[in-house]
């Protein structure tokens, strides 16, 4: 999208087109730009399905939240196969706690905490279910949280819409591996930290198995790990699948969130932790026959 802009103005100073001069120029080139945008967010959709089994992408404690056991789409958008999406990170109480985190209300503070600040940052991601690496992507830096006012404020209004724009939807997910399944569905892991994928595109890897670690990468308010299951592996094509976690069972809610929480919508997957749920996730599973 951007790209198009930089074309069409490029063909203008070396006369390959002679558009209108003056403000309409400029106007209708923003115009083209923010509607090759919006067609661009046109997401696709899937048959209405029972949610897949799988394992926890973690282990031990966590926090859940932009939920689908909250409501669909739990991150308020369809595109890109989030339409069940999930994040999670650490509880911002316990006593595995180092360091006090809140993800509801922003610190006031001129920069926003470095991400070894918070707990979760580095620890492992496990795959959800067998199959073959078919994306990496583990260059980009790890970054401040935007846990002040003026960070989130810069990041809703105006840096993820630059972000988007600019990098499309690698800028937006950040380090990420996609994993293809055996029944013809893909599970994205996104915002992982720098340099630490553990597997390669063509590898065949088993459920539990660790293939990264939680970062702070991309369209990332803090550190913690994104997933969701989509029906494709090219993101922007993909529709949203549905999924519960095997061995996942809920310890109740994580205090930061208590004042916010609101009942789950209509829309709510059953069988998925509402928004600021703490729980807990098994730390061993069994292997499944397939897996020998």
């Amino acid at each position: 999208m951007m790209c198009l802009g930089v074309l069409v103005i490029a063909a203008d100073l070396t006369g390959i087109i002679t558009p209108p001069s003056g403000l309409w120029w400029v106007l209708g080139v923003i115009a083209w730009i923010l509607l090759a945008y919006l067609l661009y967010r046109v997401a696709p959709a899937t048959e209405s399905q029972e949610p897949l089994i799988v394992d926890a992408p973690v282990r031990g404690r966590w926090m859940v939240h932009n939920s689908p056991g909250q409501k669909v789409p739990s991150h308020g958008t369809t595109t890109r196969g989030q339409r069940y999406a999930v994040d999670l990170s650490h509880p911002t109480v316990g006593p595995d706690m180092v360091t006090p985190q809140n993800p509801v209300s922003p610190r006031r503070a001129l920069r926003g905490s470095r991400p070894e600040d918070f707990t979760c940052f580095g620890e492992p991601v496990h795959a959800v279910a067998q199959g073959v690496v078919v994306q990496t992507s583990d260059g980009q830096r790890d970054q401040r949280a935007r846990n002040t006012w003026q960070a989130m404020l810069w990041m809703i209004l105006l840096g993820g819409f630059l972000r988007e724009l600019v990098g499309g939807y690698r800028a937006v997910i950040g380090n990420r591996i996609v994993i293809s399944h055996h029944d013809g569905t893909f599970a994205a892991y996104a915002h992982l930290k720098r340099g630490s994928s553990r597997v390669q595109v063509g590898e065949e890897v088993v459920a539990g198995q660790v293939i990264a670690a939680v970062g702070n990468t991309g369209n990332s308010t803090e550190p913690h790990l994104h997933v969701h299951l989509m029906d494709r592996a090219s993101f922007d094509a993909a529709a949203g699948l549905p999924m519960t976690w095997q061995g996942c069972q809920v310890e109740g809610m994580d205090p930061s969130w208590r004042k916010h929480a609101q009942e789950p919508g209509s829309t709510a997957l059953d069988g998925m932790p509402r928004d600021g749920a703490i729980v807990r996730m098994a730390e061993e599973r069994a292997a499944s026959p397939s897996e020998g």
